[in-house]
């Protein structure tokens, strides 16, 4: 027998005992223009203001009673039409991830997807017009909910919207692969279910949600709800009349879903199916049959939720959203000074970025130096022209331009510029004898309690800081490049930091919103420690004889943002091999330097390939440079390889101290290496595999955190 929808919702929130209920409150206006009765449900969970509105089984059932009362009063005539909105600042963010990922049962993940589906289209369902006035943060069944609407606004004070599933191994499955595509087009769809969700959850702003056609109507956040009233008359009144796009339901369709496998495969070469399961869905949403899309969605959502996937995802999303706010280490933050000017030591690329960035998010004046006019020119017009850059984009307005522009200066001297600078980073070339002969200048310059702050990627933090008067005062602050994309910062405590200093450290960090983690200093830290390892190893097996061709297809599996040869060449050989020679120094037994590496930065080349008939191929006079071995491995020999060298590593990097617990190496290889949000982490992954138990005779992660195989 087939359970009804409050059936399935009573048997599933058994399955959510920590949920915390979103209840959705009715109250009735009387709309301008004499247009009749408005019932309003605003979703609001209540008791916990600090916790964004959710949609558990709990609360969907709460919804469903809401729409019972607005369905019986718009069938009796008592309203004219119904409206969804949310609490202050937040429209609603979704479904209940926390306990998605407890569910164990196909029947009752799938029992989830049919419940919210029952509730949401109840709305579309509604005898009279439906309006969802997106006020805030809307993400997930948060959108979907809205895209059940007659009509929709947003707020242009909306922060964050977005469909992040994808990013999460899920496809929205409350709707959002159906009616999005039939809403706002196939292309437009793919790019905000598939593209912004594979690329880090990019989330839309509310302008970009009007442009896209989600929105209907945008209005100011001060008087938004008032706004969006007076318009819903209007539409009621026929004052304002709402045309939709027709779209090309042919091959234009067939050409955007094909479009989306493409972006897919350039980011996970097939190795995570949400994106392919959605891309399936919207694909077939083409013949508008939207009771078929739903079907697919619950199947979808529900073989998702069984494969772990969901699982790893929350596992990373976690990290990132919760860990990443409450470093592990960090010293209190009332041990911190204030920072009122910013000094960087430096005015090429990388410290032309960071005086960029310190500029826009602290807003305090920031200054350059180098060792002649001509370079710091150079570096203050590269900031001014990024920032007119934002300008130009409608990023930033014309008063905050000439306000960061005016910021932003260089100058000769280092005690004229650095005199009064609370703290000052260096980032000069990454040589030891270089960066003590800075922080010597430095020290006799600035004041007694200004924060000395280094960018090095893999030089020690102590040594640069043993010469100094007050090496306590010396930390490591290292970005990793882009600079305004990548969101790690590994902060490292040299043996005689003290707290004030790295509790400064932090606390600037937190204004940069980087996500900062406490490192020991030792070698290349955290992330490039990892990846010169596993690219070490890659190239030895190449050089040993294995084909390079073979060891691209080896990593495919993983997922990975790009293979390791594309990687090498993003980097750079020379400073690859650079860190390479730094940690063979430091640890010969297991990092080599590779002689064929070595070759490649002798002749000047910026990596293997070249592109050559709009193909990527082995550069010719590459190969001549290297000589290679005879022993050839297959792909899983190359892969099995190369994760047991990264296992041993981090394990030996976690008995060392290099960071508190195993999570802060899943938090750096997430944020500052591009380590696929689907697989989890890299320690549950090597679990998972059994890699961990197989190289260190344990597990990295207590069974339970991120461990159902993917």
């Amino acid at each position: 027998m087939t359970m009804s929808t409050t059936e399935l919702l009573q048997r599933a929130a058994g399955l959510f005992p920590g949920e915390v209920v979103t209840t959705a409150h009715v109250r009735h206006l009387d709309l301008p223009l004499r247009a009749g009765k408005l019932a309003l449900i605003t979703l609001d969970n209540g008791f916990d203001h600090t916790k964004p509105t959710t949609f558990g089984p709990a609360s969907l059932a709460r919804l469903a009673e809401a729409l019972d009362q607005v369905e019986a009063e718009a069938a009796a005539g008592g309203v004219v039409a119904v409206a969804i909105t949310g609490k202050p600042f937040i429209f609603a963010v979704g479904a209940d991830l926390k306990g998605l990922e407890l569910l164990t049962e196909h029947a009752d993940a799938l029992a989830i997807g049919k419940g919210g589906h029952d509730v949401f289209k109840r709305i579309a369902a509604l005898p009279v017009p439906s309006f969802a006035f997106y006020n805030g943060a809307a993400m997930g069944g948060g959108v979907e909910v809205g895209l059940h609407c007659t009509y929709r606004t947003v707020s242009a004070g909306v922060p964050a919207f977005s469909l992040p599933e994808v990013f999460l191994g899920l496809v929205p499955g409350w709707g959002g692969c159906t009616l999005l595509p039939n809403l706002i087009g196939p292309a437009k769809a793919v790019k905000v279910i598939v593209e912004n969700s594979m690329a880090q959850n990019k989330q839309l702003k509310g302008q970009e949600v009007f442009e896209l056609g989600i929105a209907d109507a945008i209005f100011e956040p001060a008087d938004f709800l008032e706004q969006s009233l007076l318009w819903a008359a209007k539409v009621l009144t026929g004052g304002v009349t709402v045309e939709r796009e027709e779209f090309d339901r042919g091959k234009a369709w067939d050409d955007a879903v094909l479009w989306g496998r493409w972006v897919a495969d350039a980011k996970v070469h097939g190795a995570a199916p949400a994106a392919y399961k959605a891309l399936d869905i919207i694909g077939r949403a083409k013949d508008g049959d939207l009771q078929a899309g739903f079907d697919a969605e619950d199947a979808a959502l529900a073989d998702l939720i069984m494969s772990g996937e969901l699982r790893a995802g929350v596992y990373a999303f976690d990290l990132v959203q919760r860990r990443a706010k409450r470093p592990f280490g960090a010293p209190d933050k009332a041990l911190a000074r204030p920072v009122s000017k910013v000094g960087v030591v430096g005015a090429g690329l990388m410290a032309s970025q960071l005086a960029l960035l310190f500029a826009r998010r602290l807003e305090v004046p920031v200054v350059l130096t180098d060792i002649d006019q001509q370079r710091i020119d150079k570096g203050v017009g590269y900031v001014h022209a990024e920032i007119d850059k934002l300008l130009g984009k409608g990023r930033i307005g014309q008063d905050k331009a000439n306000k960061l522009k005016g910021l932003v200066t260089g100058h000769l001297d280092k005690a004229v510029a650095f005199g009064d600078a609370d703290f000052v980073i260096e980032a000069v070339f990454e040589e030891m004898g270089v960066k003590q002969k800075v922080f010597a200048e430095l020290e006799a310059v600035v004041s007694p309690t200004a924060v000395l702050a280094t960018n090095t990627s893999s030089l020690s933090v102590t040594e640069m800081a043993s010469k100094l008067r007050h090496p306590e005062r010396v930390v490591g602050f290292h970005f990793f490049n882009p600079v305004a994309i990548l969101p790690l910062l590994e902060i490292v405590r040299a043996e005689r930091t003290d707290d004030a200093s790295l509790a400064t450290a932090f606390g600037v960090a937190r204004k940069l919103k980087k996500t900062a983690v406490l490192t020991k200093d030792a070698p290349a830290f955290v992330v490039n420690r990892i990846l010169t390892r596993f690219m070490g190893e890659i190239q030895s097996i190449i050089d040993e004889g294995t084909p390079f061709e073979t060891v691209e297809a080896a990593v495919q599996p993983l997922g990975l943002p790009m293979s390791p040869i594309a990687l090498l060449e993003l980097v750079g050989p020379a400073i690859a091999l650079h860190v390479s020679e730094t940690l063979h120094g430091a640890f010969p037994e297991r990092f080599s330097v590779s002689a064929n590496l070595g070759k490649v930065v002798e002749a000047g080349k910026r990596g293997f390939y070249v592109w050559q008939d709009g193909a990527q191929v082995l550069d010719p006079e590459v190969l001549e440079l290297l000589s290679f071995g005879d022993t050839v491995l297959t792909e899983e020999q190359v892969r099995a390889r190369a994760l047991e060298a990264v296992a041993q590593e981090i394990g030996l990097m976690l008995d060392e101290g290099v960071v508190g617990e195993a999570q802060d190496i899943d938090l750096c290889m997430i944020t500052g290496a591009g380590w696929p949000f689907h697989l989890g982490g890299i320690t549950p992954y090597l679990d998972r595999e059994g890699v961990s138990e197989r190289v260190n005779g344990k597990r990295f992660l207590a069974p339970g955190l991120a461990s159902v195989p993917v």
